[in-house]
């Protein structure tokens, strides 16, 4: 069962009353190492001066396990719609039984777009190879592969789907340049893949070029994501906002966190026009659970996040200069404790007590920082486009077999007519016919692509025709994919080796 502190107990942390404008927010205490850093920081935020209504909701392990596969039952949902505002511990998803990510559920649900997490070094107190590191990884939330539409499609191939949508691009990248500009940021970075995957992650890349013209007062660049990740583990003093979509942002925002010290040290807010959400991008760590060994910074920093986020930069401003001013006295967890550095290894509720003893006072080496008077980003949205003149060519059939391929090749043309024809098969994208390499290995899942013969138009009645055929022929058709020509411009990709 989750612990949460009473209302009473919520009261005696407060520096002064509750105001009747007091900012309504939902609260969810987690699992794992949940309920004790989110008492220890709600404990902080109050006495620090946040003026907040706070709702408790039930999420997680729990309601996971009562027969919830989201992990949050109706009600929370009608909470979160009220208040418009998340702050949510680290939850345990259960292993097994399909359960899908709460977090990207909620993200995704409520259309939380935008995923920021900072990771700013505390050198010499917390230790670093790189302590000038200050960098903000802006990343896209809601599509990419995490849309989580996968299929297994043959005895040897499965399948998941790489979403980028146009909208998604526009409002992520301007979110980055807008936070970049509020934040006195310098340069926006843009991470793809986009030598490989061009229509994807190249549209990711186009539409940072189009919207970074529109900021000429800050800097701009791409990199290549795997080269571009090298950079930020050997370099991160080389970026300052780095913007890319979703699978990337998750897995390096964490590399980030880590090379700046900690991961336990690291804030994440995600952003929508309807909700927002903070927390700490740490997970619930159930083996430290009930020791009052957990840092709580992460989600304490995420707590500062959420202040600006609602107007209340001067209690956030209170609050994390009393945190830095605590990690450079020395007084810190276990986690980030290292002898010759730290001056008193304390656990959650002695830190969160340090903290508030230091409410008023600033840092004498690590940056201070100012929020005050700061206001909420606006959310961008996407600017309306116009519709683009959508021409069908052809057809991609997706076929399950384990027939040479020189036959499947004699099945597949032989479907084919004076209208359309068999013009490659390729088999994990690599083109396998005509004229494929002997050398290349090949599994049960080929893409047979059709395309309308030279003079001739491709339609819909076409595709039925076709997969008639196959069907007739005994063919195993598992999928098929429209191939389109947007005004003028083909929307599909060539096969490797074409």
């Amino acid at each position: 069962m989750t612990i949460q502190p009473s209302m009473s107990e919520l009261d005696s942390w407060r520096a002064k009353p509750r105001s009747s404008s007091a900012a309504p927010i939902t609260v969810a205490f987690g699992d794992g190492i949940g309920p004790e850093i989110m008492m220890a920081s709600l404990k902080v935020l109050l006495a620090g001066g946040a003026d907040l209504d706070i709702e408790p909701i039930s999420i997680g392990e729990h309601v996971y396990l009562a027969g919830n596969t989201a992990g949050i039952a109706p009600e929370a949902w009608d909470s979160l719609r009220r208040t418009r505002v998340f702050y949510k511990a680290p939850i345990t998803t259960p292993q097994g039984g399909g359960y899908k990510s709460l977090n990207v559920t909620v993200r995704k649900t409520l259309g939380m777009f935008s995923n920021v997490r900072p990771s700013v070094a505390y050198a010499p107190f917390v230790a670093t190879k790189h302590p000038g590191m200050n960098v903000v990884i802006v990343r896209e939330n809601e599509e990419d592969l995490y849309a989580g539409i996968e299929h297994r499609q043959t005895d040897d191939v499965y399948q998941c789907l790489k979403l980028i949508s146009r909208p998604g691009c526009e409002k992520i990248v301007r979110y980055a340049f807008e936070y970049a500009r509020t934040n006195g940021r310098k340069k926006v970075t843009c991470f793809t893949k986009d030598n490989i995957m061009k229509l994807t992650d190249g549209l990711f890349h186009q539409v940072f070029d189009e919207i970074a013209a529109e900021y000429p007062q800050i800097e701009n660049e791409h990199w290549i994501i795997d080269i571009g990740a090298a950079k930020l583990a050997d370099t991160p003093e080389a970026f300052d906002v780095i913007v890319m979509p979703n699978l990337y942002g998750d897995v390096l925002s964490d590399v980030a966190a880590q090379i700046a010290g900690s991961v336990g040290l690291a804030p994440s807010a995600n952003i929508g026009a309807h909700c927002a959400m903070f927390e700490a991008i740490h997970g619930s760590a159930p083996r430290r659970a009930g020791q009052d060994l957990a840092n709580p910074s992460g989600l304490l920093l995420a707590g500062v996040m959420m202040l600006v986020h609602i107007g209340q930069g001067d209690a956030a401003e209170r609050i994390h200069n009393a945190w830095l001013k605590t990690m450079e006295d020395g007084v810190h967890t276990y986690d980030i404790f290292k002898e010759g550095v730290s001056r008193q290894k304390v656990g959650t509720k002695a830190f969160a007590d340090a903290i508030i003893a230091r409410l008023g006072q600033t840092p004498k080496t690590l940056p201070s920082v100012a929020y005050a008077g700061s206001v909420p980003l606006k959310v961008p949205e996407a600017v309306p486009r116009k519709i683009a003149r959508k021409d069908l060519v052809g057809i991609d059939v997706f076929v399950h077999s384990t027939t040479a391929i020189d036959d499947i090749a004699a099945t597949m043309k032989a479907a084919g007519n004076d209208m359309y024809q068999l013009a490659m098969i390729t088999n994990r994208g690599v083109k396998v016919w005509p004229n494929g390499a002997p050398e290349t290995f090949c599994t049960d899942h080929w893409r047979c692509r059709y395309l309308a013969a030279p003079g001739k138009q491709f339609n819909r009645t076409m595709v039925v025709e076709l997969l008639r055929t196959l069907a007739q022929s005994g063919v195993d058709f598992i999928k098929t994919e429209h191939l389109f020509n947007f005004d003028g411009t083909p929307g599909y990709s060539l096969g490797q080796g074409q």
